[in-house]
């Protein structure tokens, strides 16, 4: 009962509606080359159905090593984008960051910086006026993110990776940095299901199953 109460005022937040055309997802799946497994279409339906809703997103998605959250993740982030506003993921580490950017450049239409410790210099300073003024939609990087100083035009969705290795403030600061923005955590870790009512009790879970052809 008092999940319920959580879960009930969690969606009562007032948030923003974003609706997009499509066009950069069509362009994203092109490149992909490969239609959405089942479970990614709904997974991505019910991730569109909070982001059309005018309340803020709290969602858990949930799904093994290469059942390709990472795809569902960037078709939501485009839907931000398409809506003219941007978008974020984090990871724990540089290394599942730099992985990230590298899926993310591939695929998406739209222009994709890294911020992580090791940028420095004029590529950190590019990094942080790109997304002071919207010119970078898109943004993939570690904790550095939330750190001072790094500033949006305006963040619409904060996707975070693994959030299990992010202390809570972390993954709070990150959605903070918009105004009402949506948030998205991803785990491929199995959660069973005592853990995720107590732990993650707030939020909407969506479970992705199955995987690509030819994966196993």
């Amino acid at each position: 009962m008092a999940l319920a109460i959580v879960r009930a005022r969690v969606r009562e937040r007032p948030g923003r509606a974003l609706s997009g055309d499509g066009r950069l997802r069509a362009k994203a799946l092109a490149r992909f080359g490969h239609r959405p497994t089942e479970g990614q279409s709904r997974a991505l339906a019910e991730i569109d159905g909070d982001l059309a809703a005018p309340r803020r997103m709290l969602r858990l998605l949930q799904g093994d090593v290469g059942s390709g959250k990472t795809l569902v993740a960037l078709l939501a982030m485009l839907r931000a984008v398409e809506a003219g506003a941007q978008a974020a993921l984090m990871a724990p580490t540089e290394l599942l960051a730099r992985q990230h950017l590298r899926t993310l450049e591939a695929l998406s239409p739209a222009p994709v910086a890294l911020l992580t410790g090791s940028v420095t210099g004029r590529a950190r300073a590019a990094v942080l006026e790109g997304l002071a003024d919207g010119s970078l939609p898109l943004v993939v990087g570690t904790h550095a993110l939330v750190q001072e100083g790094v500033a949006f035009a305006d963040l619409a969705l904060a996707v975070i990776d693994e959030q299990h290795r992010f202390g809570v403030d972390q993954r709070l600061a990150l959605g903070e940095k918009g105004l009402a923005a949506d948030v998205l955590v991803m785990t491929a870790t199995p959660i069973p299901r005592t853990w995720l009512l107590t732990q993650w009790g707030e939020m909407q879970v969506t479970v992705l199953a199955g995987k690509p052809a030819g994966r196993k």
